[in-house]
């Protein structure tokens, strides 16, 4: 049989209607409905623009557990006014972190997009992943606003590069020019292999090829912050690029790996809806920060419906994956596991990261204005005893780590193509160890006390 039957007969098998198949449609039919009639993006958006840091200093921005150092010593002694602007600097840092992931939203919606609409019979998923490009936008742009200002007013202008970011970067400026280069150098046999890897693990897939990566011939788009900048390197994310807009089973894959992104924002998220709830019902004054989070969370249900719809049964109406496919799926389970879930913060509730790559940052915060610019000594006695000692922020973020990885069990428990370390999440369920935790941190205030004191 040629190839061009082949792939006939497989557009005709990816388009066979059935009533489990019609079920999961009409899902995203009336996803996408809701989503263009509910939408609350030009709220956000005005609130963002509207945002005045003055007007909101003086409440708590949600429940006083979401705050960066709660629960350490030093959160311990931290005056009223100290406990306020940790409360807005930890929301701030989160949603820096949301709007790094809504970027990598933005390239792999349309980059999987593109097979789907190969595909055929997808024309309503491809308008919701679309609107959904343009929901994250203005999304973006207004976390980016409140952040920009608050921490202005907060730890002044300083905070975007003091001297220990200047002499950090001066360390290792010319060993980073060095690398530029060399990748420069090597990008087009990089890109190059990739496509020929690509297509030879996708033989008789070449009309599935994603739009969107015919339009960027010239280059592979890929991911660096958020999601993907704690999960693997951009060129692994430009391989991956290739494949989730190469196989349909492997753009539907795509949305298992957002699915970790939306249930981790949720996780702090839903309190901020919940607090909003309660100001509301109360008429008190609704910061506007808890009012952004509100509406967001909002205009994400739709896509994190999404996400678990092709995830879960999407995947089910196309040819069963290949060992290949099978083999690359799971191992980009594994890589978020190991990169978003594997650890737990000292400082930073409902994250599950060692503080290794927060280290500099925490430094940077209690030399600061905040904390009467803290001499290097007192600096590194504090960050030693909120990182390296055992504290009840550390048993607080074990509940968020906890509800969190009970969610994703059941949520990855339904994909059958899995390996149990993947549906059981055994790497994030190991990575819940206050005592591992503090062993890492222990290391990693080692090595950055060598750096700021040489």
């Amino acid at each position: 049989m040629s190839i061009v039957n082949v792939l006939n007969k497989k557009t005709t098998d990816l388009n066979i209607s059935g009533d489990k198949h019609k079920k999961h449609l009409q899902v995203i039919q009336k996803t996408y409905q809701n989503n263009i009639e509910s939408d609350y993006t030009e709220k956000i958006e005005a609130l963002g623009k509207n945002f005045d840091y003055s007007t909101n200093s003086n409440h708590f921005w949600g429940d006083r557990q979401l705050s960066t150092l709660y629960g350490s010593p030093l959160y311990e002694q931290a005056s009223h006014a100290q406990k306020l602007a940790l409360n807005h600097l930890y929301w701030v840092g989160q949603y820096q972190h949301t709007a790094s992931a809504e970027a990598n939203t933005m390239l792999y919606n349309q980059i999987t997009s593109g097979v789907f609409a190969h595909v055929g019979g997808y024309e309503t998923l491809c308008q919701e992943l679309d609107f959904e490009t343009t929901q994250e936008r203005h999304h973006i742009n207004t976390f980016h606003k409140i952040g920009y200002k608050t921490k202005i007013a907060l730890l002044g202008k300083e905070s975007f590069g003091n001297s220990l970011h200047k002499k950090l970067n001066h360390q290792t400026q010319n060993n980073l020019l060095q690398k530029f280069r060399e990748l420069h150098n090597k990008e087009s046999i990089q890109d190059f292999t990739f496509r020929f890897l690509t297509k030879l693990m996708h033989q008789g897939k070449e009309n599935y090829y994603s739009e969107y990566l015919k339009q960027k011939s010239n280059s592979i788009p890929t991911a660096t912050g958020g999601l993907a900048g704690v999960t693997a390197s951009p060129s692994v994310f430009k391989y991956l690029s290739l494949n989730w807009g190469s196989s349909p089973f492997l753009a539907a894959q795509y949305y298992s790996a957002r699915m970790v992104a939306n249930m981790s924002l949720k996780t702090y998220e839903y309190h901020y809806y919940k607090h909003f709830r309660e100001l509301e019902k109360k008429g008190e004054f609704i910061p506007t920060p808890i009012a952004v989070s509100y509406y967001h969370l909002l205009d994400e249900s739709f896509h994190t419906t999404m996400s678990q719809t092709i995830a879960q049964e999407v995947y089910k109406d196309f040819p069963k994956p290949t060992t290949y496919e099978k083999l690359l799926s799971n191992v980009i389970i594994l890589l978020l596991q190991r990169g978003l879930l594997s650890g737990l913060s000292a400082a930073l509730p409902a994250t599950f990261r060692d503080d290794v790559n927060f280290i500099p940052s925490y430094y940077r915060l209690l030399t600061s204005p905040l904390f009467n610019q803290m001499h290097q000594q007192d600096a590194l006695h504090w960050m030693k005893k909120c990182l390296c000692e055992e504290h009840e922020g550390f048993y607080v973020n074990l509940k968020y780590h906890q509800s969190l990885l009970n969610d994703l069990r059941r949520f990855f428990d339904r994909l059958e193509y899995l390996w149990p370390v993947n549906r059981k999440m055994r790497l994030m369920a190991e990575g819940g160890s206050i005592e591992k935790a503090i062993k890492r941190n222990q290391i990693a205030f080692k090595q950055f006390v060598t750096s700021v004191t040489a």
